[in-house]
């Protein structure tokens, strides 16, 4: 039975494990090691349940519990080459690390993962589409400024996608952000709206998808009912929640939640 655990989300820290409590694999390393290890053990995963670590990117929000999480942990990490030489020679990692090439499989026990680059302002930003034991596919894709045709291939591909739908466009417009911020956010590389989400969203229903879970939501330019909403309105009357499409949203902070795919 695959299994999705969204730990943290949001633009304070991100994590997710991706398996069941045996076994599975780790994306992102976000906020601090003893909140991580709470999460956890919260939802009954034990450390050595963790068969290997991803790293989306550099940003601080998706490592910050890295250094200190592999210093107690003998758990292998992989990132992209730029990624991964920025986080050695940053010190964030000294052993353990693994480079990935944008587009390659790697196989951990009986889960495949493989990485597809996404248009974010980081080094080398990175989604992951994980092949699990049973022959289900997860994508996982957030921080990215807009739907590329490769992003869109791999979340085509997948039983459950967790998907990015940051903020809200009023609100960001409004919002107390500095102006250069606003800009950073809404750039092609930046961060993916609630509206360009909603959009995928439908092509990937239409295209059979039928579980989904929106994350990194903007604690300061969205909420989980403004995402939602943006979502059934996109949709209209062709898809209704709960009879062509179950929809999830990523806590910033784990409840427990986990999803079964």
């Amino acid at each position: 039975m695959s299994r999705i655990y969204p730990l943290f989300s949001s633009s304070s820290g991100n994590s997710c494990f991706i398996g069941n409590p045996s076994e599975g694999i780790l994306i992102d390393a976000g906020l601090n090691c003893r909140r991580l290890n709470q999460a956890l053990l919260q939802n009954d995963i034990p450390i050595e349940a963790i068969k290997a670590v991803f790293i989306t990117h550099d940003h601080t929000d998706h490592i910050a519990a890295l250094k200190v999480f592999g210093k107690h942990y003998d758990i292998p990490v992989y990132a992209s080459p730029k990624t991964m030489d920025w986080l050695i020679r940053g010190g964030h990692l000294s052993h353990g690390c693994f480079e990935q090439g944008v587009g390659e499989e790697v196989v951990i026990g009986d889960f495949s993962i493989t990485s597809f680059k996404t248009p974010h302002d980081a080094i080398e930003s990175v989604g992951y589409r994980i092949g699990m034991p049973d022959g289900k596919v997860c994508t996982y894709c957030t921080d990215l400024g807009h739907v590329t045709e490769e992003v869109d291939e791999n979340l085509r591909l997948a039983d459950l996608v967790f998907l990015e739908s940051n903020y809200d466009e009023n609100m960001l417009r409004n919002g107390p952000y500095p102006y250069p911020l606003k800009q950073r956010i809404a750039a092609p590389d930046g961060h993916l709206s609630n509206s360009a989400s909603a959009k995928e969203i439908h092509s990937l229903i239409e295209n059979g998808l039928t579980k989904i879970i929106l994350g990194h939501l903007s604690r300061e330019n969205n909420t989980p009912h403004i995402a939602e909403n943006a979502l059934t309105r996109e949709l209209g009357d062709e898809f209704k929640r709960n009879r062509d499409y179950l929809l999830y949203i990523a806590p910033i902070e784990t409840t427990g939640m986990a999803v079964t795919f």
